[in-house]
């Protein structure tokens, strides 16, 4: 399950993204162009960048240059999350239609990597991104997940399972839905606590050798689980939550990740929307909007969550940016191969997100906003206990 940035109901107490931004209309308009080649080459290898001058969050470049490598594999530096284009977790989008538009101006906008998975939607998901990237399948990078038992006729999701001959089954399924004849990076979704995982990676290594996958990775796994995968088939990527809301990668999973050489990639990027500037104790969630049953999200827990917040406001006024490209950059500054993929359904938000590349922090600027970060208490678990509980899992023996 992927927490992502978009935000469709608005809020007169909304601080953050839409006051600095001056509005969707007024960026939407901007015209585009490439991003220098100067402040490409500002990148170092740690992820902090030199010294930035003034620059016009409306008007400045919205075109992606920056590329990462997960392992092997070569993406764009910003990914972009498709969980939220079916339309049934911060309420309702405006159009399908709008959604296979909106990946398409990804791509031309430099982004090269996509994030989806059969259970968004479920299966609408990996749809929409089929047919907004069938034309340039070629030049992207298409990330997809299995791991839950999904009915393919109605819908209802059952539980988890990764036993190989499902695997094997939903695999077909996603080809044919992605409109493709293989996955770029295949993930395990959530750790099957019946299945060991040599038996999930000997099933993924003969998709590798068919053709049908070309790198896989897991999401929210145990410690040991990775290694274990890592052993049978190296993995490309890990996938958990991360943002300056969440740091709890921080402690064991970036050092396993720097240790094997695996690459990491940030859902909820953006806490949600939380570090956006968004929300507040006042916030109104939108009619099917699935975030107030999250813990974090209460009203007493937003309120108590606030100073993260005035934080990433008082950051984007210093650097001439927008708190959500403040919390973006600060990922990219931690390790250089770490990729966010925040999702949106707007375009506004999809030109800001992707703008994060172009906020630079030197080495003291980093070490100051780190040691802000890390001073705040974040109050309110990250997921509901059911959800909670099936991360960080131990697949069983052999």
């Amino acid at each position: 399950m992927h927490e992502q940035d978009s935000t469709p109901n608005s809020n007169p107490t909304d601080r953050g993204r839409r006051g600095f931004l001056m509005g969707a209309a007024g960026l939407a308009a901007t015209s585009v162009v490439a991003g220098s080649a100067q402040a490409q080459a500002a990148s170092s290898a740690t992820g902090v960048r030199g010294p930035a001058g003034p620059r016009n969050p409306v008007t400045a470049s919205v075109t992606q240059t920056g590329r990462r490598r997960l392992g092997s594999l070569k993406v764009s530096s910003i990914g972009l999350g498709t969980q939220t284009m079916p339309g049934n977790l911060y309420g309702p989008v405006t159009s399908r239609k709008d959604m296979v538009a909106l990946v398409r101006t990804a791509v031309d906008q430099g982004v090269t990597f996509f994030d989806t998975a059969e259970a968004y939607g479920p299966f609408e998901s990996e749809r929409i991104v089929g047919e907004a990237l069938r034309p340039v399948r070629d030049k992207v990078v298409i990330a997809t997940k299995f791991g839950w038992d999904i009915n393919p006729d109605t819908g209802a999701v059952t539980g988890l399972s990764s036993r190989p001959e499902h695997i094997r089954r939903v695999v077909d399924g996603m080809l044919k839905r992605l409109r493709t004849d293989h996955i770029d990076l295949l993930y395990q979704h959530r750790v099957d606590p019946t299945v060991p995982i040599e038996d999930v990676a000997d099933t993924v290594k003969d998709l590798v050798r068919q053709g049908k996958v070309l790198h896989w990775g897991l999401s929210e796994p145990g410690l040991q689980t990775v290694r274990r995968a890592h052993a049978i088939l190296p993995l490309t990527a890990i996938q958990n939550e991360y943002s300056t809301l969440w740091r709890g990668p921080e402690q064991n999973v970036l050092p396993l990740c720097e240790e094997l050489g695996i690459g990491f990639v940030c859902w909820a990027p953006l806490g949600m929307g939380f570090t956006t500037g968004a929300m507040s104790p006042y916030f109104q969630f939108a009619e099917g909007d699935f975030r107030p049953v999250f813990p974090r999200n209460s009203r007493d827990n937003l309120a108590a969550n606030m100073p993260l917040v005035q934080l990433l406001q008082d950051w984007a006024v210093r650097k001439g940016a927008t708190p959500a490209q403040i919390d973006l950059a600060w990922l990219l500054a931690q390790k250089p191969w770490i990729v966010p993929i925040p999702s949106t359904t707007r375009l506004s938000h999809l030109l800001e997100n992707i703008g994060a590349e172009e906020v630079r922090f030197t080495p003291a600027e980093l070490q100051e906003l780190n040691t802000a970060v890390a001073a705040i208490t974040i109050h309110g678990d990250r997921l509901p206990p059911e959800a909670l509980a099936m991360t960080g899992v131990e697949a069983p023996p052999r």
